[in-house]
């Protein structure tokens, strides 16, 4: 984390002066900073410099949207936070499929926001505790099924074993769903959260959803 240089974009002045302040003495200092993402854009191709980028967007704006992925080609190494006053189902559906490696929202603990960021700069992905209830509520939009074809070579098993993660079943669930053992259950998660780049159950069954996966509902005998 050392030499961090990170770029905020929000339109509200205010915000960006409150967040620049707080973030002066931290790993994490304000290099520049920007009202729109075309704004931070131009300033990037430009060559100011930022291996961390902090933003928010509007929620379905094509331009916004595509602003980000030109800012990840500006800045390819930068880390890329959304850092929004909400995130709903669609919101947080369209950061990930642009990319972005975090997603706060702005009454997160100060505290809390620089140990997050200390995770993103490790390259952890970072989401919020709300995801897993849209999650398991089913509130996400999956991609269409029709481009989905053994993702990632994924077996059959992985992928009932990630309907399973959908549906927040614990391995013992998993394993009784499946007529397996809990063993057998840990190593195929542990196989399919690499092939899937995965950190853990939540980024997994996220995946998941993303990827068209449904559910896993076979009846318990």
């Amino acid at each position: 984390m050392e030499g961090t240089q990170t770029f905020l974009v929000d339109r509200s002045r205010l915000f960006r002066e409150g967040l620049k302040t707080f973030l002066a003495d931290s790993l994490f200092p304000v290099a520049g900073e920007a009202t729109e993402l075309t704004e931070a854009l131009a300033e990037l191709k430009n060559g100011t410099h930022a291996n961390l980028v902090i933003l928010d967007f509007v929620e379905g704006s094509p331009s916004d949207l595509d602003a980000i992925h030109n800012i990840r080609q500006a800045a390819p190494d930068a880390k890329v936070v959304l850092l929004a006053g909400e995130i709903s189902a669609t919101k947080l559906t369209q950061a990930l499929d642009a990319g972005i490696d975090a997603c706060l929202v702005k009454d997160i603990s100060a505290d809390a926001l620089i140990k997050y960021l200390g995770l993103v700069m490790a390259g952890e992905k970072v989401f919020p505790v709300e995801l897993a209830k849209l999650l398991i509520e089913g509130k996400m939009e999956p991609r269409p099924r029709g481009k989905i074809s053994s993702p990632n070579g994924l077996s059959q098993r992985e992928i009932e074993i990630l309907g399973c993660l959908i549906n927040g079943d614990p391995n013992k669930v998993i394993a009784n769903r499946l007529r397996i053992t809990e063993a057998t259950v840990k190593v195929h998660l542990k196989g399919l959260l690499k092939k899937i780049n995965a950190a853990n159950r939540t980024q997994a069954a996220m995946w998941a959803v993303q990827n068209g996966i449904e559910r896993y509902c076979a009846v318990d005998h």
